[in-house]
């Protein structure tokens, strides 16, 4: 079987992450690389051997030649990138959220459905080892009904800036970018239920931050402190159709003592914590255990779980698999991002 050759779309810094995946991959071959930075996407293209560079992303579309596209681009264009690319013919990987807004998200689904390609929304969490672990017991009823799950990412100190912090471009703050992650995690593993009623809280008491010293963080190449017009904070309790419920709460800056992750999932017959460290608990003969695995990495292993994503998206590009965030999980997704900005917006309940 010949290579799927592969476009990616924005050469920012999550972009390296898909480049040195696909560059591991043997049935991968990077293509084409654009961005509006030209000089950013030579870089990318002198490191990676890349052929083919564009300023303008449907020049790039139009080369026929390209098999799939990655889109690592701002939030705000990932709906409109996405749509080109399906009526171009490319299957597309896109990195999360799947867009800003339910409508945007109903367009994409919309597109994916007319030309018959597939989109695989970047939730990268899905294709880890622990997870994977984790579905396997659900799978076999290890754990009974997920019903319950609780879900932090804190940060003291970790507002990146740029158009990460500007709500025009990135659609929010750390609950569209790293609330995600683990709002979509627990759901999937939860059985994808249907969203029943959302009530959710944001705050923006304590902007950047950029006075602090003595603590380093990371901070995109466009940062401007004086610019940040989205939340530090999003709390949100998320109810299903089939009464499980999420508990979750994301900061990019918090005065907490320590920066914290946890994924946290209850059964009826055991549970599961995946952050910060993979652990089952379960009952025998009476007896309540604490399951450690014994695996290569008990938490999530950034670089490997991109590399599992890529590898899979290959696997659906060359028709071997489905993918496992299909563009449904993505339209169900903006409905609760977009459900907890509209409740804290109105300080009520946001009923489905």
């Amino acid at each position: 079987m010949s290579k799927i050759r592969i476009g990616v779309i924005g050469a920012g810094s999550i972009s390296e992450m898909h480049l040195k995946s696909y560059h591991n991959n043997p049935d991968a071959e990077l293509y084409a690389i654009c961005d509006l930075n030209e000089e950013r996407a030579q870089a990318k293209a002198e490191k990676y051997g890349i052929p083919h560079i564009y300023t303008d992303y449907k020049e790039l579309l139009a080369n026929e030649a390209v098999d799939a596209i990655s889109i690592c681009t701002w939030n705000n264009s990932h709906a409109q990138i996405s749509i080109a690319a399906l009526e171009a013919g490319k299957n597309v990987l896109t990195e999360k959220p799947l867009c800003t807004s339910v409508n945007e998200a109903l367009a994409v689904e919309d597109a994916v459905r007319r030309t018959g390609k597939t989109l695989q929304v970047g939730f990268v969490r899905r294709y880890a080892s622990n997870t994977r672990i984790i579905k396997s017991f659900l799978d076999n009823n290890e754990l009974g009904e997920i019903y319950y799950a609780k879900a932090s990412c804190i940060r003291r100190l970790g507002n990146p800036g740029g158009w990460f912090s500007d709500v025009e471009r990135s659609g929010g703050g750390p609950l569209i970018d790293v609330g995600v992650h683990v709002i979509d995690l627990c759901w999937y593993l939860m059985g994808r239920p249907k969203v029943k009623s959302i009530s959710g809280n944001t705050y923006k008491k304590l902007g950047n931050r950029a006075n602090v010293k003595n603590l380093a963080f990371y901070k995109a190449a466009d940062y401007d402190p004086t610019h940040n017009t989205v939340e530090d904070l999003a709390n949100a309790l998320i109810r299903f159709e089939n009464g499980a419920s999420i508990l979750v709460d994301v900061s990019f800056t918090l005065h907490a003592k320590e920066d914290e992750l946890t994924v946290k999932l209850y059964g009826e017959k055991g549970g599961a914590e995946l952050e910060p460290q993979l652990s089952i608990i379960t009952e025998k003969y009476d007896t309540i255990l604490n399951l450690t695995p014994q695996i290569n990495n008990l938490s999530f292993d950034f670089v490997a779980g991109f590399q599992d994503e890529i590898n899979y998206f290959i696997e659906v590009c060359q028709g071997k698999k489905e993918t496992l965030s299909p563009v449904q999980d993505g339209v169900e997704m903006m409905k609760i991002l977009c459900g907890v900005y509209e409740s804290s917006e109105k300080g009520e309940e946001i009923r489905f």
